[in-house]
């Protein structure tokens, strides 16, 4: 029961996160999954694949509540979304077949240096100047690789990449963020179906399962996530979250920190 009460917690929290900043919420779901999967004595040499792959599958769920908000915002620009899902879910392929060939340990350094490239981003407001239009098709599809790519190696939603990207390409901060929430969804579709894939053939995993996906875990989070997403979104198109982002940002800097430190030690 604790543990079913920490996953409700857990996405309770990221998908309140992953509302408000378009992150998709697996920067915080990604080390708190690994560190619950510990305290259980799953596996060592699984639980980071279980984390990440949990992760993406909560994504799933988590960037459809953001989106539908977002889109009643009128703040998602379809046309983008649908010009980079193809480049996208060509990434999330690529990444799914990387993660499973690396060890925990090197998965695990990467996604702490990405969480320190996302907190070091929101803290110094590193957006990008409006510099140009956006590209054609072969532009965004090498940009959707890109991205989907790294998120599906970190589990996130992608907006640590995609929102720079769009204010770089002159759309509005409000339109960026929203944009990137939906395209949050073509992420985690390929990243959840690639973690399933690669996984599936693995012996020792805690079961019930599909893959790398703890299904306990997943659906607990997703379930309050679904609701909590949401009110994320809502709340960044109704207040000033200049404060709270500079509070995220130390958080993943702790969290970041906490794992290189057990990776290690």
């Amino acid at each position: 029961m604790e543990w079913f009460l920490a996953y409700l917690l857990l996405g309770g929290v990221a998908g309140f996160l992953g509302g408000m900043f378009g992150v998709g919420g697996g920067t915080v779901l990604v080390p708190v999954l690994l560190m619950l999967f510990e305290a259980q004595h799953f596996p060592a040499a699984h639980t980071m694949h279980l984390a990440l792959g949990s992760s993406m599958a909560v994504i799933l769920f988590t960037s459809i509540a953001s989106m539908r908000k977002h889109h009643q915002h009128g703040a998602v620009i379809w046309r983008v979304v649908f010009s980079i899902s193809p480049g996208i879910l060509l990434g999330t392929a690529i990444g799914s077949l990387v993660a499973a060939s690396i060890s925990p340990y090197f998965l695990t350094i990467f996604f702490a240096l990405f969480m320190y490239f996302a907190a070091t981003q929101i803290l110094l407001n590193a957006a990008p100047h409006a510099a140009r239009q956006l590209p054609g098709i072969a532009g965004m599809t090498l940009m959707g690789t890109i991205t989907g790519w790294v998120s599906t190696l970190v589990s996130v939603g992608g907006g640590t990449l995609t929102v720079p990207f769009l204010i770089w390409c002159n759309v509005p901060i409000r339109n960026a963020i929203g944009t990137a929430s939906a395209i949050g969804f073509p992420i985690a579709v390929g990243g959840t179906v690639g973690y399933i894939l690669t996984g599936i053939h693995i012996t020792g995993l805690p079961s019930p399962n599909l893959g790398y996906v703890y299904l306990p875990a997943m659906l607990s989070c997703a379930l309050v996530s679904v609701i909590t997403a949401p009110l994320g979104a809502k709340t960044a198109h109704r207040t000033n979250v200049t404060l709270m982002r500079k509070f995220f940002a130390v958080l993943l800097l702790a969290l970041a920190t906490k794992l290189l430190w057990k990776v290690w030690g």
